[in-house]
């Protein structure tokens, strides 16, 4: 028996039928996605770090200081040398070789001393020649005066000869005049004395107007030639000091410094041959920062300390040519000085320029020539970098600034040069 089946024809399964859908997992990739990013701002964070920033410069080279709160001293203390208080120049005078050296470098000398002598043959013939002349015009002015006295006593003498006829001349005609009133004689003979009386006092006024005329003359002649004699004499002693200048000696007492002349050896007028320096008295030079020439004046007070002991002394004389940024002043003892100094020693001298007060302190550095005061580089709490800052700084001595804006109490400061860093407005510090 045979059973017949019926199959009915059916469509092929799928594979999709069999699959599950599975749905994407989008929260995995996130965590992933975010992981990643994290990871790189942290390595983006530590290269930030670990990365300098601003000019990179070796801490160890920097002189760090602190600002802090205290009294500022206004004072400079300068490096200062002794000099001689009174010193004599000695140039030469003359030219001419040098004959003779009488004295030696460093050795204290009399005034009047000789020290060397020079031979100059042009001076010698000129004092021979200005001796003659002087001479000539003494004997000249001699012989005008045996002269002058010859004629005078000629003229005295014609004089009284004169006055004699004239006296006897008045006497005659009086007794004329006398006899003419009795009749003993003419009148012609009466005129004729009266006549002769006045041809006598005519003669003699015309012998006294020359002798006034003559001694006039004369007296002019020799007031000439004694002024000739009396120039001449000026240029005699010129001459003979010149002469005498050949042999140079001592204007005053002290230690001859600086004396170096050798036998043989030709000086021209004007050299500079040495100082005479007084030896027991001296002052102190000194250079200062041209920072404090509007500060400094004439009578400023100052200390001096040698071997424990301090000496006062004040401002003198102020320099006010600046040359590589510095000044010269010059200090005098006041109350005594120190018992053992020489020229060339030096000294520090502590110049006062105001009273004491409490301020802001920074301690000086290189840095204020920089940044002329104006500006600073501050560094960070952790001390690996340091920013500009705009400062104010007012007074200053060997050890502080004072600061009057743009610092706080306990701020560090880089205190080195700025020199190398241009215009960085950033440090960093490498250790």
């Amino acid at each position: 028996m045979h059973i017949k089946k019926n199959f009915i024809d059916l469509p092929p399964h799928s594979g999709s039928t069999m699959d599950t859908v599975v749905p994407r997992r989008r929260g995995r990739r996130a965590a992933i996605v975010a992981a990643v990013i994290a990871a790189l701002l942290c390595a983006a964070a530590a290269l930030w770090y670990w990365t300098p920033h601003g000019l990179q410069i070796d801490g160890a080279d920097l002189r760090i200081g602190q600002a802090a709160r205290g009294v500022f001293l206004d004072e400079v203390i300068v490096r200062a040398n002794a000099e001689p208080l009174n010193s004599v120049i000695l140039d030469a005078v003359e030219s001419g070789r040098v004959e003779e050296v009488l004295a030696t470098d460093g050795a204290l000398v009399k005034q009047g001393q000789l020290l060397f002598r020079i031979s100059n043959p042009q001076r010698n013939l000129e004092l021979l020649a200005r001796q003659s002349e002087h001479a000539v015009s003494i004997f000249n002015l001699s012989n005008l005066r045996v002269s002058q006295q010859a004629s005078a006593s000629d003229h005295q003498r014609r004089l009284d000869d004169l006055q004699f006829a004239l006296d006897q001349a008045s006497k005659q005609h009086a007794r004329n005049a006398r006899l003419a009133v009795q009749g003993f004689i003419s009148s012609v003979a009466l005129e004729e004395s009266a006549d002769r009386l006045a041809q006598q006092q005519r003669a003699l006024r015309q012998e006294q107007q020359s002798s006034a005329a003559e001694s006039s003359v004369r007296d002019a002649a020799e007031q000439q030639l004694e002024s000739a004699i009396q120039g001449l004499s000026s240029g005699l002693k010129l001459v003979s000091a010149t002469v005498d200048a050949l042999a140079v000696r001592a204007p005053v007492a002290g230690r001859l410094t600086n004396f170096r002349l050798q036998v043989g050896e030709s000086i021209a007028t004007g050299k500079n041959i040495g100082r005479i320096d007084d030896p027991e008295r001296f002052k102190l030079s000194a250079n200062v920062d041209e920072y404090y020439l509007n500060r400094m004046a004439v009578g400023r007070h100052a200390s001096v300390q040698q071997d424990g002991r301090s000496y006062a002394a004040d401002i003198r004389t102020i320099y006010p040519q600046i040359k590589d940024g510095r000044f010269t002043v010059e200090l005098v003892f006041t109350r005594g000085q120190p018992p053992v100094l020489n020229p060339g020693q030096s000294l520090d001298a502590r110049i006062t320029l105001g009273e004491p007060a409490p301020a802001l302190l920074l301690p000086n550095g290189a840095f204020i020539s920089d940044s002329g005061g104006a500006w600073v580089y501050v560094l960070d709490a952790a001390g690996r970098h340091a920013e500009r800052r705009a400062i104010r700084a007012g007074r200053r001595n060997n050890r502080h600034v004072e600061i009057l804006a743009g610092l706080n109490a306990g701020d560090k400061v880089i205190l080195s040069s700025y020199a190398a860093y241009g215009n960085s407005p950033r440090l960093h510090i490498t250790q």
